[in-house]
């Protein structure tokens, strides 16, 4: 025989309410409890609230949904396909966020699983290429099969825009832009890489040390230019609203995260000492992060008792040709730039064999090749440099050195873009690179009459290391 408790209230030891019905309402538990099904029990009848219970860890791969749950879906990497539960009930429900706002790059497609979406069967199935999609689907019946209920499309993120936060070098703002520009060794610090609402790459410039030039020897020999150090930089899209240069010669940014990254600034190559028929040398490379960019290569030099070996005039531009030292018809190319290769290309060749022994090649440049001797006694131009506005306003660095020429006077042979005049005879010596523009020097001038020194070769301009990122 069944027993019946009828009761209205049911309370606990201290007298709080545990289940109570006034008139048709029953209230279970007290304000301040929590009411908990046991293990392995189930309720009926209750329904959902509209929610889902959302999947924290993002989904970097195609997976299958399960009812009840939100998922935030992470299409950096590429493409994803959210399959829907098989033989779904009425009320199931699922629900996705785009993670990192990447579905306009990499998509995420909704297959139904043998059920249709919004009436329509799996033969199309929904794709989603909005940045910031996020939907919930309901399963209704057999006919409309899953409808969506709920559906933003947030673009902006603006309300989760984090930016990168660094400290290091010269730190100058334009506009939304901060710049660190490191004319000598330091550290970028990066406390907060941010995310891509707000900016979480650097563009950067990132210049060698230039070489130095060979000096010349008696009456007529002419020192070669020194060639640019290597110059590397990214085109500029993270940061925007300056010209970067050439957009073939542009990388891409650089990602950054929280650490400290140093940095090095190549020095110029200094002039090397000696009265005459000195060969000059390599610059010092600059780093940042995975950028490496080479030092110039040295201007070159020919004589019967100091040859220059074709290695040391190779670099991120390379050194100018030498002319035939008397008694000889040798005489040497110009140097390779871009060495050690890298794509985009660092630099140019310095100037090819000069065609007389009175004159020399220029140094290659950021921006182009060296020029070899246009004529008797001329020296050759250094290769022009690259213009940069990322600091805000234009300037070029990164030229080739000059090469010198015999007789003079005459005009000195320009350099460019923080590349060194060459010298001529009597009296004019190279011209040293500018600092903090990876130029290459001027070559060096024969000395004129033989015996005495009036003219030496130069060194090349120290690197220099910038970066730049929005910052709000």
């Amino acid at each position: 025989m069944a027993s019946t408790i009828k009761v209205n209230n049911i309370q606990n030891q201290c007298g709080a309410n545990i289940a109570n019905k006034c008139g048709t309402t029953i209230t279970l538990g007290a304000s301040g409890d929590t009411i908990t099904l046991a293990c392995g029990a189930s309720q009926t009848g209750f329904g959902r609230t509209g929610t889902v219970d959302w999947d924290t860890t993002a989904k970097t791969a195609s997976f299958t949904a399960v009812s009840g749950n939100g998922y935030f879906v992470n299409t950096t990497s590429g493409a994803i396909t959210l399959t829907l539960p098989a033989s779904p009930s009425a009320g199931d429900i699922v629900a996705f966020k785009d993670y990192a706002f990447t579905f306009a790059t990499n998509n995420l497609t909704v297959d139904g699983n043998g059920s249709p979406i919004g009436g329509v069967d799996g033969i199309i199935l929904p794709t989603y290429n909005t940045n910031g999609t996020s939907k919930t689907f309901i399963y209704v019946d057999g006919t409309k099969g899953w409808l969506v209920t709920n559906e933003s499309t947030d673009t902006s993120q603006e309300s989760n825009a984090q930016y990168v936060t660094a400290t290091g070098g010269t730190v100058t703002c334009c506009g939304d832009y901060k710049i660190h520009t490191f004319t000598s060794p330091g550290t970028f610090c990066v406390s907060c890489a941010g995310n891509p609402a707000g900016s979480d790459t650097v563009d950067y410039l990132v210049i060698a040390g230039g070489g130095s030039s060979s000096q010349g020897g008696p009456s007529t020999y002419s020192g070669a230019g020194g060639g640019a150090g290597g110059y590397r930089f990214s085109n500029g899209t993270a940061s925007g609203c300056y010209a970067a240069g050439p957009s073939p010669l542009g990388a891409s940014a650089l990602p950054v995260s929280i650490q400290g990254y140093p940095i090095t600034v190549g020095a110029g190559a200094a002039r090397v000492p000696g009265c005459e028929q000195q060969p000059g040398a390599v610059g010092s490379n600059s780093v940042f992060s995975t950028i490496t960019s080479a030092g110039g290569g040295a201007g070159r030099m020919t004589s019967s008792c100091i040859p220059s070996g074709p290695d040391s005039a190779n670099g991120g531009s390379g050194g100018g040709g030498a002319a035939p030292w008397p008694g000889s018809c040798i005489s040497v190319p110009g140097g390779s730039g871009n060495t050690p290769p890298v794509s985009p290309s660092q630099g140019n060749d310095g100037g090819a064999t000069p065609t007389n022994n009175n004159a020399a090649g220029g140094g290659g440049g950021a921006g182009g090749a060296g020029g070899a001797s246009p004529g008797a006694g001329q020296g050759g131009t250094g290769g022009a440099g690259l213009a940069s506005s990322i600091t805000g306003s234009p300037v070029v660095r990164g030229g080739g050195g000059g090469g010198s020429g015999y007789p003079g006077p005459g005009p000195a042979h320009p350099g460019g873009g923080g590349g060194g005049n060459g010298g001529t005879v009597p009296s004019t010596s190279g011209q040293a690179g500018t600092a903090n523009t990876g130029g290459g020097g001027g070559g060096g001038a024969s000395k004129s009459p033989p015996g005495s020194q009036t003219s030496y070769n130069a060194a090349g301009g120290s690197g220099i290391v910038i970066i730049r990122y929005k910052y709000q």
